[in-house]
């Protein structure tokens, strides 16, 4: 797996990227995934919680002189779209994803990648250790159960997140920045 991401920058993020790959994190399979975030807060000794669904959120305190920045808080999700090619032998409940890299492309040998959201949780590791970076009070939430409803997000309570401002690091397109998402309610009309 280190050959698949070897010379791609951001190197932290590609680091966390391949070690989540090695942890199955499948929708509702989620408590490996959500143990490994607590226990990389815990190594850098940033506070975090737990909630009752898996979720997790991470406080990592403002650089000298940005304390009185307003917090901001990054948010991706857990889980992943657990899909094989027909004929591919891959038991998503214990089997690491197996990284291939082809020139400039990151893919999987014969499954899903996991990139939505596991890029976002990568980025946010990657945040939550990285001690060069300049910024403002940061929380960082890990949800669960997105790909099959949002359940994660559902669940939260009031106060498990103290930010007023949040930026959702799951997008459909490279480059882009949305204001505003599509949501996590469906409305039906009949007249």
């Amino acid at each position: 797996m280190a050959d698949a991401i070897s010379g791609l920058t951001p190197a932290l993020v590609w680091k966390y990227f391949a070690e989540i790959s090695k942890i199955p994190r499948g929708s509702k399979n989620e408590k490996a995934i959500s143990d490994y975030v607590l226990g990389v807060a815990k190594r850098f000794g940033l506070e975090a919680k737990r909630d009752k669904a898996l979720n997790v959120v991470v406080k990592k305190p403002a650089s000298a002189g940005r304390e009185q920045t307003k917090s901001i808080c990054l948010q991706g999700h857990l889980d992943m779209v657990c899909e094989k090619n027909k004929g591919k032998t891959h038991d998503f409940e214990k089997d690491p994803i197996e990284l291939v890299r082809e020139g400039n492309i990151l893919r999987a040998n014969g499954t899903t990648l996991g990139a939505d959201n596991g890029v976002a949780v990568a980025a946010n590791l990657a945040i939550m250790e990285d001690k060069s970076l300049v910024h403002g009070p940061l929380e960082f939430l890990f949800t669960t159960d997105e790909e099959t409803g949002l359940n994660g997000a559902n669940s939260l309570k009031p106060g498990f997140v103290e930010s007023k401002t949040m930026m959702n690091l799951d997008s459909e397109e490279e480059g882009a920045l949305y204001v505003g998402c599509s949501g996590g309610r469906n409305t039906v009309g009949s007249w």
